[in-house]
Order: structure tokens, then sequence, then C-alpha cells
């Protein structure tokens, strides 16, 4: 099997993708292609180019600007009021592809393309929604940290992001 990560498109079939969540596979399934379309998100799927069409995973990136007041104190000091980060919006798997490391191929690539943008955009780092606590301590493998008083909310400073990175790379 050789998988693929790609830009939303046309040709994927997003009809038959079933994540176990409503919000998640509503949004692929009705928006995210106007999302792209309007320059508001960018999607991303894994696929399978044995069977390009059928969407194994995909994930959401955004831009977004948080205040400092709202990332984690040790960070608070070295920036300025707000600051512009890339976003995480969304990840899903498909229900009977779960707990097969297709979740970490994306988030790995979401780390990558936020380091590759902070080469020319100015960038502090990836934040993350958590929907639940689960996904909480799933990201936190990853070295994101959670935001004070916001319990689904994590941020992985670039420094931090770049250097788990150059781990992952080595194993």
């Amino acid at each position: 099997m050789k998988l693929k990560i790609e830009v939303l498109s046309k040709i994927h079939d997003r009809t038959e993708f079933d994540c176990g969540n409503t919000e998640l596979n509503y949004y692929l399934q009705k928006i995210a292609r106007q999302h792209i379309t309007k320059g508001i998100s960018k999607t991303f799927v894994l696929i399978n180019t044995a069977n390009p069409t059928k969407i194994i995973a995909y994930m959401s990136l955004v831009v977004c600007e948080i205040y400092t007041t709202n990332i984690p104190h040790n960070w608070k000091n070295k920036f300025p009021n707000k600051i512009p980060a890339a976003k995480l919006a969304r990840l899903a798997v498909l229900k009977n592809e779960q707990r097969k490391g297709y979740g970490e191929l994306l988030v790995i690539d979401a780390m990558e393309k936020t380091l590759n943008v902070s080469t020319n955009i100015g960038i502090a780092g990836l934040f993350v929604d958590a929907k639940h606590e689960q996904a909480k301590v799933y990201y936190t493998q990853f070295g994101f940290l959670s935001l004070p008083n916001q319990l689904d909310n994590l941020f992985l400073p670039l420094p931090s992001l770049a250097n788990n990175l150059a781990n992952s790379i080595k194993k």
C-alpha cells in the first residue's frame, strides 16, 4: 500500500467517509471544498494510490491569531499581545482505519507544513482544538501544551515543533 497526502479535490469520494463523528463527516462532505475555494482553509486527504478516490483520513489547516493571555505562562513573555499561528482545525480517520497510525501521519504532515510556511511567513506555532479528553491526550504525545483555563485548546510552539519533527525523522 502506497499512501499519499494531497489537497482534497473533486476526484475524492467524500460521500462514503465516516469517522464516527457526524460533525467531522459533515464538514468533509459538505463544507471542506467550499472553504478551499474561498481560501478559508485547506483540507488534505490521506489516500492509498491504488484507490485514489477513497479518503482514508483528512485534516484541515487554517491560519489563526491568538492572544498571548491564552498561551502557557512560560511562553507569554516571549511574544507580543497577539500572535499569528497555524491551526489544525480538523482531523478524522475512517472508523475501520482508526488506530493504524494514519492520524499520526497527518499530525506530522501538519507540523511539516507549518514549519515550511514559517520560512516565508511569521507564525508562532501550531494550535489544535482537542474535542475531548482522549484527543487531548493524543495531541500531547506530539508535544502540544495545554493552554491555561482552556480544556480543549493546545499549542505547539515553533521551536518545539521543529525539534519534535527532527526527532521523529530520526526514529
